[in-house]
């Protein structure tokens, strides 16, 4: 458990966004990360995926072109990069 903006949130664990919070509407999930910025103790808040947008991980073809299409953008790798959340949410 970390501290964001005086809440207590779980760290490195995506959620559904919900209804009322910044961003409702625009991205479908939220994660919260410490240690990514110069300051190791600071929470950051990454949100990812696309609202308007199902998402079909169970279709082997879709699920095989969208690890191909994020699979060439920066932030693989790194787990402060809301590619890298969604690209797990995906299981690529």
């Amino acid at each position: 458990m970390a501290e964001y903006k005086g809440k207590k949130v779980t760290l490195n664990s995506p959620r559904a966004l919900r209804q009322g919070e910044p961003g409702y509407g625009k991205k479908r999930k939220v994660v919260f990360v410490m240690g990514c910025s110069s300051e190791s103790k600071r929470v950051k808040r990454i949100t990812f995926g696309d609202a308007k947008l199902g998402m079909h991980k169970n279709t082997k073809s879709r699920k095989k072109s969208y690890c191909a299409r994020s699979g060439g953008m920066k932030g693989t790798t790194d787990r402060c990069s809301a590619n890298y959340w969604a690209r797990k949410d995906w299981d690529c």
